[in-house]
């Protein structure tokens, strides 16, 4: 209550004897001194409320006794005044203590316990801001960990070296150290860090107490104020019972912490236990499926299937130029299965002979029976290669036959070659390409030479088989018969197929691909004129000094021309300027007339208008509209170049 409030009150109170009357007449003979002043401590009036009984008394001239008798009582009461504040306040003190170890006990969530004592310092402390600091022993200094009534960002995110500032003062000698003006306080050592950082938040006076464990300091617990204060004992004396709970809750965290540790490790040495004898019969279970695989005749991954689930990982079968070259080597000399980085790689031999490798992803720690698991199934996995090698040879037979008869474009039933061709999982009604491959690591050994071209046929079957194509060989090389996907063109059908096959050789092999073809069955000699197509392409990339590469004819622009076999003049134009042709089909737009005017006017738009006898935005409109059909680089000099030669041979073709 304000003091003017209190003065309001005295002066607007009832006459003696009244109902309700404040205090009695201070002029009453019979009146006590002591009267007015326990009622003003009944009703917990402010300190000034306590003079107005004497300057009342004196106001109304009574005895010199009379006033002095109102002072003593005025002085005692405000003693008692005094001590009831007191007690209110170590009440309140300690129900903050008692329900700080309250949190304490129940701990939880050791930033929610020190966020509690922090608010409770600063609550009863009275101060502007509340802070608890730890050291740091792996970094060799100390940092912020809670604070209340913070604003600086700075601040909240000090790291001080030991022995730095107020707080290294505390830490040092394990006592509670108080500055009332931190800037011109010099007892302990000033750095820029903190001074920023103090400054930042304004502070002036500031009380510190360490936190301690046993007789070590692990941190100081703070209360400041932005203005020059004094802290009294009682304040230090209870920002110390904070600060000692505090260090019990850290220790507490610390020890659960420890506990939780503890029985973390008993856990694993329980599950360590337990997969051992998870172990042995996961390796039991592994050599029945296994025998059971081999026994209904199941695949390579079928194998990788069993052991991945037994080995509880991601097991898959690779070709060998697929796999880590120097640790399939290991595996290999060694024969047994190592490791990778993350992954485990076990060769699949067959005497002197590499078929692939068993690859078991991200495992980096494998259990030695799990490494001896994939390591029988490696062995299964070649068995059952080899088996099936046989077989896959008279299947390729099989394939070289059906892509013989295309080639040499025998007079034969389409429907009988469509059924050849679905017992062998090839759709002869889809879109194909003709490729040419062929070695370029030629060696003068006659031996050598046909063992390299086994190896080629071998893979190209082999690759034919798993793209739903067909395989053959011819011409000292190969040919393949290929589907092209949507979106796939025959160059890079080309050179994926140039790719796969030298890394399946180990050597170069130069790949040239027709232009697509469709509709394989309806003419006898499509498939022999594509790989005629397919040979010229090959023959250009070697005489381009391109060995080892896979190109397709349409990649040569108007240069293929003169590598296709039948000179297909109108699929050069389509290719070249089909959408500019369709759009004037359409629209009745004059694209291909300002595309001529256009280059004949050296690629002038002013000179093209004139020509035209158009507005200059009239052509620009128009080029843009054929970039946008042809693409951004269509002024580029090898598409120019192109572009002017599908316009002649458009208008030659167009010519009566």
């Amino acid at each position: 209550m304000s003091r003017d409030h209190v003065q309001s009150d005295e002066r607007h109170a009832p006459a003696a004897g009244a109902p309700g009357r404040a205090h009695p007449e201070p002029g009453a003979a019979t009146g006590s001194a002591e009267t007015p002043f326990l009622e003003l401590l009944a009703r917990g009036a402010s300190v000034e409320a306590y003079e107005q009984p004497v300057l009342l008394a004196r106001a109304e001239g009574l005895p010199a006794e009379r006033i002095t008798a109102l002072q003593q009582a005025a002085s005692l009461a405000l003693r008692v005044r005094a001590e009831l504040e007191g007690r209110r306040r170590r009440e309140a003190e300690l129900s903050a203590l008692f329900e700080t170890a309250h949190d304490l006990a129940g701990l939880r969530d050791l930033d929610a316990v020190l966020q509690a004592i922090v608010q409770r310092a600063r609550s009863l402390l009275g101060t502007d801001v509340a802070y608890l600091s730890l050291n740091d022993p792996a970094r060799g200094d100390t940092h912020m960990r809670v604070t209340e009534g913070s604003v600086a960002a700075r601040f909240q995110q000090l790291r001080l070296g030991m022995g730095e500032g107020l707080g290294g003062l505390v830490a040092q000698t394990a006592r509670p150290y108080v500055t009332e003006d931190y800037f011109r306080d010099e007892r302990f050592q000033h750095t820029r860090t903190i001074d920023t950082g103090v400054r930042d938040e304004g502070l002036v006076a500031i009380l510190g107490v360490p936190l301690m464990l046993g007789h070590h300091v692990i941190g100081v617990l703070f209360a400041a104020d932005r203005r020059a204060r004094v802290f009294e004992r009682g304040q230090i004396a209870l920002l110390g019972s904070f600060a000692a709970l505090a260090a019990a809750a850290i220790d507490t965290a610390n020890l659960l912490a420890e506990t939780r540790s503890a029985l973390a490790g008993l856990e694993h040495a329980n599950e360590i236990i337990k997969d051992r004898s998870a172990v042995i019969e996961r390796a039991s279970d592994v050599h029945d499926r296994l025998a059971e695989l081999v026994l209904r005749g199941g695949g390579v991954h079928d194998v990788a299937a069993a052991v991945s689930q037994v080995l509880d990982g991601t097991v898959r079968f690779t070709e060998a130029g697929e796999a880590p070259t120097g640790a399939l080597e290991s595996s290999r000399a060694e024969g047994h299965a190592v490791r990778h980085r993350d992954d485990w790689i076990a060769a699949v031999t067959a005497g002197d002979e590499l078929l692939g490798a068993l690859v078991l992803r991200g495992h980096p720690r494998l259990d030695p029976v799990d490494q001896r698991t994939l390591e029988r199934a490696a062995m299964v996995t070649s068995l059952l290669l080899l088996a099936r090698r046989s077989a896959a040879e008279a299947e390729q037979r099989v394939r070289g036959e059906l892509l013989d008869d295309l080639l040499d474009a025998r007079d034969r039933d389409p429907r009988l070659l469509r059924d050849r061709a679905a017992r062998l999982g090839a759709d002869l009604d889809a879109t194909h390409a003709v490729l040419a491959a062929r070695l370029e690591g030629g060696t003068a050994d006659a031996d050598q030479e046909a063992d390299a071209r086994r190896r080629l046929w071998a893979a190209a079957s082999h690759l034919a088989a798993t793209r739903q194509g067909l395989a053959a060989a011819r011409d000292g090389g190969t040919v393949l018969l290929l589907p092209l996907t949507a979106g796939d063109s025959a160059t890079d059908l080309a050179r994926r197929t140039a790719r796969d096959l030298g890394g399946a050789v180990h050597e170069p092999v130069t790949v040239g691909a027709s232009a697509p073809v469709e509709h394989l069955t309806a003419r006898p000699d499509t498939v022999a004129s594509a790989y005629t197509e397919a040979r010229r392409c090959l023959d250009a990339l070697r005489l381009l000094g391109r060995p080892g590469d896979g190109s397709a004819a349409e990649d040569f622009g108007f240069l293929g021309l003169l590598l296709a076999g039948e000179r297909d003049i109108a699929g050069f134009v389509t290719r070249t300027i089909g959408q500019v042709v369709a759009y004037d089909r359409r629209r009745g737009t004059e694209l291909l007339r300002t595309l001529d005017a256009y280059f004949a006017c050296g690629m002038s738009p002013a000179r093209t208008k004139d020509e035209l006898h158009v507005h200059v935005n009239t052509v620009a409109q128009r080029l843009e509209r054929v970039g946008r059909l042809l693409g951004d680089d269509w002024q580029s000099p090898a598409r120019a170049l192109e572009i002017q030669l599908a316009l002649r041979l458009h208008r030659l073709s167009a010519q009566p």
